[in-house]
Parts: C-alpha cells; sequence; structure tokens
C-alpha cells in the first residue's frame, strides 16, 4: 500500500509539471491517470505486467516515469530466463523510442525532455536500464542467500543423520558385546544352577539352586528386554509389568535366601501412589540390597517403608557383617545412577556410614 501512495504521488507530481512536463488535462483526469497507476502499483509485487503497462502508456502519453521505474525494478527481480530478460529491455527501447517521437511531434517542453536522441537514451537508461539492473541484482542475492542457506539446512540434515547412523552402529554394538558376554555367562550360570539342583541330595542346597537359577531366569528376561531397546530404539520398549511394592516381599525373600536377616518396617498409613513412585522406591531398596550383598555379606538389614503426608521415604540399613563376603567386581555407577534416578521425580538420596561400622542408604521420593 505504500508503494502504491508513493506512486500516486511522485506521477501526480510529474503530470502536473513539479517533476516532468505539465500536460493541459484537467486536474480530476490527472488524478485519475496517477491514480491508476498508484493502484498498478499496489498489486506489482503480486503481478507487475499490469504496472508497466500502465507505466509504458504513461510516459508514451505523458512522459511520466515512476511507474516505469517501479515496473522495471520488479521485472528485474522476477524474470529468470534470459530471453524474457532481453523482450522486456526490448519493450523498455521502443517505448522509449515512442516517447521520444511523441515529445518530437509536440514539441516545446516535451521535446526538450524527451524529443532528442541523447535525452531520450538518457531517461531511457534512468527509468529503465537502473531498475532493470537492480532488479536483477537483488534477485541474485535473493537466490545465493536461499541457496546458502538451502545447503547449510542439508548439511545440517546430513549431519544429524551420521551422528544418527552413529548412535545407532554404537548401541548395536553395545546390545552385541552384552549378549555375547553377559547373556552367555548368566545362560550358564542358569544351567550349572539347574543341574546342581536336580543333582544334589540335599534340600537346602537344592532350594538355593533354585533361587540361582530363577534370579539368573529373571536377569535374561530383564537383559532381553534392555537389548532389544538398544537394537530397535525406535520401537516402543516392552510393556511388561514393572516391580512396585506390592513386588517387595519378594526381594527381600531372595536377600534372606542368600543369607542377610532382612526385617522389613511399614511406618504411617499404606496408600497407593502410582507406579512411577513406587517403581522408583522398588529400585531403592534393590540398588541398596545389592550393595549390601557386595560390601557386607552375611548382615543384618532392616528396611524400613515410611508413608508421610506428601512423601514416601525408603531406609535400608544394614550393620557390620558378621563374616565378610569374598569382593565382587563393581561398576562405580550403581549409587550415581540411583541418585538420578530418585532426582528425576524429585525426590533426594543420602548415604553413608552408621556410627557401628554399617552403611545407611535414605531416599525420600514426593508421593
Amino acid at each position: 500500500m505504500v508503494l502504491g501512495v508513493l506512486v500516486f504521488g511522485l506521477s501526480l507530481a510529474t503530470l502536473s509539471g513539479q517533476m516532468g512536463v505539465a500536460t493541459d488535462l484537467p486536474f480530476p483526469l490527472l488524478v485519475l491517470i496517477a491514480a491508476v497507476a498508484g493502484v498498478a502499483a499496489w498489486f506489482a509485487p503480486r503481478a507487475w505486467w499490469p504496472l508497466a503497462a500502465v507505466g509504458a502508456l504513461a510516459h508514451v502519453g505523458f512522459a511520466m516515469w515512476p511507474p516505469l521505474l517501479v515496473a522495471s525494478y520488479y521485472a528485474g527481480a522476477t524474470l529468470r530466463e534470459r530471453r524474457d530478460i532481453a523482450a522486456y529491455a526490448g519493450m523498455g527501447a521502443v517505448t522509449v523510442a515512442l516517447s521520444a517521437g511523441v515529445g518530437a511531434l509536440i514539441g516545446g517542453q516535451r521535446e526538450h525532455l524527451t524529443g532528442t536522441l541523447g535525452n531520450a537514451t538518457l531517461m531511457g537508461a534512468a527509468g529503465i536500464g537502473l531498475p532493470l539492473v537492480f532488479g536483477l541484482w537483488v534477485r541474485a542475492r535473493r537466490d545465493v542467500l536461499a541457496a546458502a542457506q538451502e545447503r547449510a539446512e542439508r548439511l545440517e540434515r546430513e549431519q544429524v543423520m551420521r551422528a544418527d547412523q552413529a548412535r545407532a552402529q554404537e548401541r548395536a554394538r553395545i546390545a552385541r558385546e552384552m549378549h555375547d558376554v553377559v547373556a552367555h555367562r548368566v545362560s550358564l550360570m542358569v544351567m550349572h544352577a539347574g543341574a546342581l539342583e536336580v543333582g544334589t541330595s540335599d534340600s537346602r542346597t537344592a532350594q538355593a539352586a533354585a533361587l540361582i537359577g530363577d534370579i539368573g531366569r529373571e536377569a535374561l528376561t530383564n537383559l532381553r528386554d534392555v537389548l532389544g531397546v538398544l537394537r530397535a530404539p525406535s520401537l516402543p520398549a516392552p510393556r511388561a509389568p514393572q516391580p512396585t511394592l506390592a513386588d517387595l516381599d519378594g526381594l527381600l525373600d531372595q536377600s534372606r535366601a542368600l543369607g542377610i536377616a532382612l526385617t522389613r518396617h511399614d511406618e504411617g498409613e499404606a496408600r497407593s501412589l502410582g507406579p512411577t513412585v513406587e517403581r522408583t522406591a522398588y529400585r531403592v531398596v534393590q540398588e541398596a540390597l545389592t550393595n549390601v550383598h557386595k560390601h557386607a555379606g552375611e548382615t543384618t538389614a532392616d528396611v524400613s517403608i515410611r508413608f508421610l503426608p506428601s512423601s514416601l521415604e525408603v531406609v535400608v540399613a544394614n550393620h557390620p557383617p558378621v563374616r565378610q563376603a569374598a569382593p565382587l567386581p563393581e561398576s562405580g555407577w550403581g549409587l550415581v545412577g540411583l541418585r538420578e534416578r530418585v532426582e528425576l521425580v524429585g525426590g533426594t538420596l543420602h548415604t553413608g556410614h552408621r556410627e557401628d561400622g554399617g552403611f545407611e542408604l535414605r531416599a525420600r521420593i514426593p508421593a
């Protein structure tokens, strides 16, 4: 709209003699001609050829230059084929030549402005050539910027694809290593436990072998789920039932069967806390008992589940070991991962040694 008003004002100033050759036409007719040029300029960003037609007629008839100047710029910024640009430049030259011929016939100030060859050439260069060249430069610059942006986006997409491929290959490698090493060793453990359960005559040994076999099969099931996620990260994770506080007694029984005297204490009014909170509490107790097996061996421990008004507190405390267990390999990331799991749901985790030489793990999870 601003462009249309500007072309209207400049055209009217040209027709009235302030910026061009004055005509003898009535002023309302001059306003109408300038208004037609302004409306055509308003639509020039969408279709420039009506403005070019109006500008050519106005330049030939009245030596009015603003519409043709704006149309030449949009022609340069829009046309892409060389023949189209040459055709427009040729029509512009014809327009300038016709305007010079009309100026020679009319004479007077019009002849002085456009009638001579030099003036006609100057008007053509100023009104058509320079705007056309400027439009061509703007279009070329726009194309260069668009090509650069497209290239940058393509490089970014390729970089993301390469990163995804590298991650997929690394996940597949980890999955192969876990399958070849961990799964194989656990499978052997389960097979030997089964053979021991069948071949022994001692009932306690058979029960321990059966427990080891059950734990090994459960580990294989969990490992299979993890390997499935590693091999196909785009697929949804298996929706196997996740452990909750209702499964806590089974976890404690497994530890009791391995020589740890466990006592469970429930405090407060028990209530359902949602799967996320209960699963986190289960994992806290599981990791705490794993550490007891690794570092304390045969000992006694207390597991406290405290239902607080706005949170659930889980405390696992073990006493000094009765007999030190053989050291087991450590990953060094158990408590770190557990702390991240608890903090992910907005909770806190505190660990430390007790005055009697034992160890305590305390987690508070918002309920």
